[in-house]
């Protein structure tokens, strides 16, 4: 089993569950993009996020589907903008309660997301490199348990759940 397919896949799957999340509801992501500084009318700035969450969630779907080089990139990008936009929330003191990546559960962001993501970044940038990548049986139950950890990292554990 290929080292970076896992981890890969999990936040190939990530993307299909927060852009699903963000299409059907995506005022928490205009809530916190406003509160970013972001200062479009939130009917508009609500159309486009409709628009990248569904984005979002096919350049998951099309990485677990059909893996390769170019939507490998597109996972990368995704996480590097996603990563960007946290640490900028971060620097800046936003009073953000949640993006909207994981439904109606309040994440604000923090540092871990951050690392989170950006490592999320770098390794989807390696599997772009990576012409062979393949997906076994065994490597969606290991993808299964990487991305319910993630999840639990960026959702739960800031909110003092476990």
């Amino acid at each position: 089993m290929d080292v970076v397919a896992a981890p890969y896949l999990a936040a190939a799957l990530l993307l299909v569950v927060a852009g699903v999340a963000k299409a059907l509801d995506p005022l928490s992501l205009v809530r916190a993009l406003r509160a970013a500084g972001l200062g479009v009318r939130a009917p508009v700035l609500a159309r486009w996020v409709r628009a990248f969450a569904a984005l979002e969630a096919l350049v998951g779907a099309v990485a677990v589907i059909a893996p390769g080089r170019v939507v490998a990139l597109a996972v990368a990008a995704s996480y590097a903008g996603f990563t960007a936009f946290v640490l900028r929330a971060l620097r800046s003191g936003s009073p953000l309660a949640s993006c909207g990546c994981f439904g109606s559960t309040d994440t604000p962001p923090t540092r871990t997301h951050a690392v989170v993501t950006g490592a999320l970044s770098a390794l989807s940038l390696v599997a772009a490199g990576d012409p062979g990548l393949s997906y076994g049986v065994g490597l969606f139950v290991v993808t299964g348990v990487l991305a319910y950890l993630t999840y639990l990292m960026l959702a739960v554990l800031p909110l003092g759940k476990a």
